[in-house]
């Protein structure tokens, strides 16, 4: 079956950086459409960022210039950098990957604190 295994959340400092991995399992990683959401406390879960399997990429206006998506079919993997964070980039990140279905992780913790 199709699994999706995140990794790379922690608390960081504000203007600090994380990247955020997610490997695939189960699925011809290489044909599919990936992507980024996050959720935060009391809200709903938004688009961060995705890619295509041709590498076209989109981001939310909220990250652009501050956030890359890549992918790395040999390994199976996207990952999100992440740079500059804000206070209010604070949510469970989880990757999606767009198959016959979507699939979803188990979503990673990002926590940015002083």
């Amino acid at each position: 079956q199709v699994q999706l295994v995140e990794s790379g959340g922690g608390l960081v400092q504000p203007g600090g950086s994380l990247r955020l991995s997610c490997a695939a399992s189960g699925i011809i990683f290489s044909i599919c459409a990936v992507a980024w959401y996050r959720q935060a406390p009391g809200k709903e879960r938004e688009l961060v960022a995705a890619i295509t399997s041709g590498g076209n990429t989109n981001y939310a206006d909220s990250v652009k210039g501050r956030f890359t998506i890549s992918r790395d079919n040999a390994k199976n993997t996207v990952y999100l950098q992440m740079n500059s964070l804000k206070f209010e980039d604070t949510a469970v990140y989880y990757c999606s990957v767009i198959g016959s279905q979507n699939y979803w992780g188990q979503g990673t913790q990002v926590a940015v604190s002083s």
